[in-house]
């Protein structure tokens, strides 16, 4: 069944799928009523559960932040298989403030009135409801293919799965969840979160990137021909992060893959300095296009092998001995 609700006042997290956690040391609950409603009473958790069921949400007013993020999601943190799944549509009669459509990875966004940057993994195509803009995810589009529609702006190679943002919005998450050989070219910067959950195919940012570039990665290809912000490769699991340097550490709790700079960059445990090998250089001149010579001043870094620990013991005949810690 389909929801009506009218907002007196923006509201941040509306439809987002990763409602249940900690914002600024507070629990945000998906049970909890939603603020500033007209007339009814819905919860965070009724408007998502709504969307999984594929039926429509239309809502009369602004809204906030972080809007539909994560959108279409079968969120492994609420039991489910970490997936994309099917959605409804979400009607806005007003304006989006930022980051809208991080994270999303299906259903449909109509908005009558102004989408703040960053957007998130979302791009704006022909629409099919007069008044309205029309908003898919980037994911769903180089996975599933435009369905009879047309882009906005940018270009989009539907056979070859290559999609081409020059339209110099700044988007975070970009790729999120692709699970299909498909390729994103950008040709500025892009904000938060580049591939993110990323399993397959890869995205090029031709300017900088910005924090958690790479993050969770998880068998794609992220590549950065600038900087990239602070947690670059933070949890990464597997997969390939290049760029020219970083702005803070990388590597946090990264669990497989390999990152890959320029100049040297400083790691948080359990990442490490590794040494370049022919495989990686070949790597490095097909992603950027340099030659071998400047290939192998790539410095690179992966998860380092545990060390056995050991102790120094001093025998009482002055004999030293190295002893393993159990």
């Amino acid at each position: 069944m389909d929801i009506e609700i009218e907002l007196t006042s923006p509201v941040d997290n509306v439809c987002d799928y990763t409602f249940d956690f900690y914002w600024q040391n507070q629990r945000l609950d998906p049970d909890s009523v939603i603020p500033y409603q007209s007339g009814t009473q819905f919860t965070y958790k009724n408007l998502v559960d709504t969307l999984r069921a594929g039926s429509d949400i239309h809502i009369k007013g602004d809204v906030g932040a972080r809007f539909a993020y994560s959108l279409g999601v079968d969120l492994k943190h609420f039991g489910g298989s970490g997936s994309s799944e099917p959605a409804g549509c979400v009607f806005v009669d007003g304006n989006v403030d930022e980051e809208a459509g991080m994270g999303m990875v299906s259903g449909t966004l109509y908005v009558s009135g102004n989408v703040a940057e960053p957007w998130g993994n979302i791009i704006e195509v022909g629409s099919d409801v007069q008044g309205y803009r029309k908003f898919r995810s980037i994911t769903d589009i180089i996975c599933n293919g435009l369905d009879n529609g047309t882009l906005v702006s940018n270009m989009f190679d539907e056979k070859a799965r290559r999609l081409t943002l020059n339209d110099g919005i700044l988007r975070g998450t970009l790729g999120a969840r692709c699970d299909c050989m498909a390729s994103i070219v950008v040709e500025n910067d892009a904000y938060n979160g580049t591939g993110l959950l990323m399993r397959h195919g890869m995205v090029t940012i031709k300017g900088d990137g910005g924090m958690n570039s790479g993050a969770h990665l998880d068998g794609g290809t992220v590549v950065v021909f600038g900087s990239v912000g602070e947690f670059a490769g933070a949890y990464m699991k597997s997969g390939s992060l290049v760029f020219r340097e970083a702005k803070g550490y990388v590597g946090a709790k990264m669990e497989g893959g390999a990152i890959y700079s320029k100049k040297k960059v400083k790691t948080n445990p359990p990442a490490g300095k590794a040494r370049m090998k022919g495989n990686d250089s070949a790597l490095l001149r097909s992603l950027l296009d340099i030659g071998r010579v400047e290939s192998m001043l790539y410095n690179k870094y992966e998860v380092e092998e545990e060390k056995e620990k050991y102790i120094t013991v001093h025998m009482r005949d002055g004999s030293v001995l190295e002893r393993k810690v159990e």
